[in-house]
């Protein structure tokens, strides 16, 4: 087994088809199949059904791509390494989908362009499926919010602390939060992550009974909700930075105010700990007032 093979096999994927693949890898479709074949006879594995048009992967056959990633990430990092470019190589990073990822595009093209050579891979999903994978070095770090499910054998530093608040559209006359909270529509985050779980907690510890009109299952969505003049809800203070949420009346939400944080999580002894910590930085930095400086290592 070579590098070789491994990047033809990461071509197939990607591109669909072994032809397709030649053309990316620049050689001949019988010269792609020649390769395959000797990869499956190496790790006596199927990767690919040729019983189907075009050959389809197996589920050995992903197993197979997961260690040619990993191969291929190793390598690439290695060599950075060996050249003392730390700052170098592929990035494998995860995300919650929140609305603090508004800052992370922002903060991938700031450190790509300090750093030219790193190339950032990014992945959306839940902060349980992110952790895992982080623990299992599918993924270098995930940024996710403040978590009870968090293994000893990872590490998690908080970049943001921000206030929630109440917003209440323009027009309507501000007064009591709990008064408001208990007599005009609501619009509930129904979502299956920390912050609605912060939210509800807190209104059920104020003794709030809801009038929900709407329930939805992202930030933005409500924020629009409220601008429009549907109801009133609580979002975190990230979600109000577009100029026409100057429009939008807020309230301190909770007795004393509620915060929540949103952090990166990395594995204790992480192989790309320098990225990690310059990725830190200039998330906290992009969050201004509310961002937390990552605490020294132990």
């Amino acid at each position: 087994m070579d590098t070789r093979q491994l990047k033809t096999l990461l071509a197939i994927q990607s591109r669909g088809t072994f032809a397709q693949a030649a053309d990316a890898v620049g050689l001949t479709p019988s010269a792609v199949s020649q390769q395959i074949h000797a990869l499956e006879d190496e790790l006596r594995v199927t990767i690919f059904d040729r019983s189907s048009r075009p050959p389809r992967i197996t589920p050995e056959g992903m197993q197979v791509l997961e260690m040619a990633r990993d191969i291929l990430r190793r390598e690439e990092d290695t060599k950075a390494s060996l050249r003392g470019d730390q700052i170098a190589g592929t990035l494998m990073l995860g995300s919650v989908r929140s609305s603090a990822l508004n800052l992370l595009p922002r903060a991938l093209v700031q450190m790509r362009q300090s750093y030219p050579d790193l190339k950032p891979n990014l992945r959306v999903s839940l902060s349980a499926t992110l952790i895992a994978d982080v623990a299992a070095g599918r993924l270098d770090a995930a940024i996710v919010a403040e978590h009870l499910g968090i293994p000893n054998s990872l590490r998690w530093s908080p970049f943001l602390r921000e206030p929630l608040w109440l917003i209440v559209p323009r027009g309507l006359e501000a007064g009591d939060p709990i008064a408001l909270l208990n007599t005009r529509p609501y619009i509930r985050f129904r979502s299956a992550v920390p912050l609605a779980n912060l939210i509800d907690t807190e209104l059920s510890r104020l003794g709030v009974v809801t009038n929900d009109v709407a329930e939805m299952d992202t930030i933005g969505s409500i924020v629009t909700g409220v601008r429009q003049g549907l109801g009133i809800s609580v979002v975190p203070h990230v979600a109000l930075q577009d100029p026409e949420d100057m429009n939008i009346t807020r309230l301190p939400f909770g007795t004393p105010q509620v915060n929540r944080q949103i952090g990166i999580v990395e594995r204790t002894a992480a192989p790309r700990a320098e990225i990690i910590a310059l990725l830190h930085a200039v998330l906290a930095q992009l969050c201004g007032p509310h961002g937390v400086e990552r605490p020294a290592r132990s």
